[in-house]
C-alpha cells in the first residue's frame, strides 16, 4: 500500500480508501450493517487508513456505521473524511454558511463517535454563499481543532480557484474513472496549479467496471445506478463492453480481477492521491485493497487509456 500526502496537513492517505455511499442504506440495493462494518474493518486490517463518508449517505446512517466499525481502534491510525453542505435535517438543502458548517460538524462528530474530522469536504456548491466565506469558516474550524484539513467536492474550476486563493485548501474529491474523465481538462489543471491532492470517487463506475454485468441489469427502486451512472444504458452500455474487453485482457496478464485493474488505473494517475471504492462486505473490501497495490505496466496503462479514449469519444 502506498501513502500520499495531503497538503496543509500532516496527513498521509492510503492509495485506496473505503467509500461508504453504498452502505448508507439508500440508492444501492440491499445492505447489511454487520457486513458493512466488517468490510470497513477488513480494509483497515489490510492497510487502508482512509474511510470516506457523508451525512447524506443514508441520512447519517453511513456515518453511524463507520463510527461503530472504528470503535475501539487506535484512532490516530485512521483518517476519517466526511462532508458538509447538504442539510439532511432540511431535505438536503445546500448550505455552506459558517453556522451551518459548525452545526454539521457537531452532528457528524457525534455520529462518528470521534472528536475530530481529519478531512472535511464541501459536498456540492452553494450558490447563495460566497466560497470565500465558506473557506474562512472552514479555516476557523481547523484552527479550533475540530477538523484537520478541508477541501471541495464536485465544485467547478472557478470556485476551486477562488477557494484556493481564500485559504489553506488541501484537496478535492471528484468523480473519476476510465468512464468519467471530464476533470482532466477542467479540474485537474487547477489542482496541479495549487498543489491540491485529488481523491477519486467511483473508480469502478458504479460497479460496471467490475465486469460482472454481462447483460444490462435492472435495478429496483430509486437506485443510483439508474440516475447517477449513465453506463448501464445505451449508447454507453455497448461502448463500456468494448472497454471491458481490453480490461479483461490486462487483468489476465496481471492475474487480477477486472475491478482491480480499474482501481489500479485510477490510483496510478499522477494527480490522484487515493481511489475511493465502495464495499458492502469483507470480500469486496479485500478485492478492492489488492487493486490499490496492483502495479500496471506502461503498456497496460497505455492500452487502458486508449480504450477509454475510444469509449468516451464515440
Amino acid at each position: 500500500m502506498q501513502f500520499r500526502a495531503i497538503p496543509h496537513s500532516q496527513l498521509k492517505v492510503s492509495s485506496v480508501a473505503v467509500g461508504t455511499w453504498a452502505i448508507g442504506g439508500s440508492h444501492w440495493g440491499d445492505v447489511n450493517d454487520r457486513d458493512s462494518e466488517a468490510a470497513i474493518v477488513r480494509a483497515l486490517d489490510l492497510g487502508v487508513n482512509l474511510v470516506d463518508t457523508a451525512p447524506v449517505y443514508g441520512a447519517g446512517h453511513a456515518e453511524e456505521v463507520v463510527g461503530r466499525a472504528i470503535k475501539g481502534r487506535r484512532r490516530q491510525e485512521i483518517i476519517l473524511s466526511t462532508k458538509c453542505g447538504l442539510r439532511i435535517d432540511e431535505r438536503n438543502r445546500r448550505c455552506l454558511k459558517a453556522d451551518s458548517i459548525a452545526f454539521e460538524i457537531g452532528a457528524s462528530l457525534k455520529r462518528l463517535g470521534t472528536d475530530v474530522i481529519d478531512i472535511l469536504f464541501c459536498h456540492w456548491p452553494d450558490k447563495d454563499t460566497p466560497i470565500e466565506e465558506t473557506v474562512q469558516a472552514l479555516a476557523r474550524e481547523r484552527d479550533a481543532g475540530r477538523i484537520r484539513a478541508f477541501g471541495l467536492s464536485n465544485h467547478p474550476p472557478e470556485l476551486i480557484e477562488r477557494a484556493a486563493a481564500a485559504g489553506p485548501l488541501s484537496c478535492l474529491q471528484e468523480h473519476y474513472s476510465l468512464l468519467s474523465r471530464g476533470i482532466e481538462k477542467s479540474v485537474l489543471p487547477v489542482a496541479a496549479k495549487h498543489g491540491l491532492a485529488v481523491l477519486a470517487y467511483a473508480p469502478l463506475g458504479g460497479g460496471i467496471l467490475t465486469g460482472k454485468y454481462r447483460t444490462p441489469p435492472s435495478f429496483a427502486g430509486r437506485d443510483v445506478r439508474d440516475f447517477f451512472y449513465p453506463f448501464y444504458k445505451e449508447p454507453l452500455w455497448s461502448r463500456t463492453q468494448e472497454l471491458l474487453a481490453v480490461m479483461r485482457a490486462v487483468a489476465e496478464r496481471r492475474n487480477a480481477s477486472v475491478g482491480q485493474v480499474a482501481i489500479a488505473w485510477a490510483a496510478a494517475r499522477p494527480a490522484v492521491a487515493s481511489a475511493l471504492v465502495g464495499a458492502k462486505n469483507p470480500s469486496q473490501a479485500a478485492d478492492n485493497t489488492v487493486g490499490g497495490g496492483l502495479a500496471l505496466s506502461a503498456d497496460d496503462l497505455r492500452d487502458l487509456t486508449a480504450a477509454s479514449d475510444k469509449a468516451l469519444a464515440q
